[in-house]
């Protein structure tokens, strides 16, 4: 068993042992010192010429009496993407998403959106019921180097709602003190 390691045992109990590519987490000792983690290990593998970089801590959520959070944002080159696939709404739902045609649709209707109103709805549509934060929003449409705060998503959802029309507006929903949804 060269790809196994044991765990020190404090107690009579014996510790089986646990296989070095399984992540597993284990009580420690106040004075014992853990050994330095690989983020990396924990990462999926990544497309070619991407790369992975701490995200910064303001994006990341807070908890009272907790350590900070630890988060990774993956850089795709742009020719490195995917071609990003249509997002098709189900036949009876009103709102349909065309990323590959940059068309949005309402009830057959074609919407006249800006760029970020055409993402921030798309990026809604292809997650219904989800709720999104307005720093998530920013970070995911706007991108990660956008300087702003989460009024401009307010704004832009005021727009989006307006243009959906009186029928539809309602599709966007405001979940207080947090953010966004799309339900249908």
């Amino acid at each position: 068993m060269a790809n196994t390691r044991s765990l020190p045992v404090s107690t009579a109990a014996t510790a089986t042992p646990i296989p070095l590519n399984r992540h597993r987490l284990r009580a420690v000792d106040r004075d014992e010192v853990a050994p330095p983690i690989d983020p990396a290990a924990f990462l999926p593998p990544l497309p070619p010429g991407a790369t992975w970089l701490p995200a910064p801590q303001h994006t990341l959520p807070v908890l009272p009496g907790q350590p900070p959070m630890i988060g990774y944002l993956v850089l795709v080159p742009a020719d490195q993407q995917s071609a990003p696939e249509a997002v098709q709404a189900a036949d009876d739902l009103p709102v349909r998403i065309d990323s590959a045609q940059r068309i949005a649709q309402v009830d057959g209707r074609p919407l006249e959106l800006t760029y970020l109103e055409f993402e921030l709805l798309a990026h809604l549509v292809a997650h219904p019921h989800r709720v999104h934060t307005r720093d998530q929003l920013v970070t995911t449409v706007w991108g990660y180097g956008h300087v702003g705060d989460g009024r401009t998503v307010d704004v832009h959802v005021a727009r989006l709602r307006r243009k959906l029309g009186a029928a539809h507006r309602h599709s966007i929903q405001t979940v207080r003190r947090v953010g966004y949804k799309y339900a249908p």
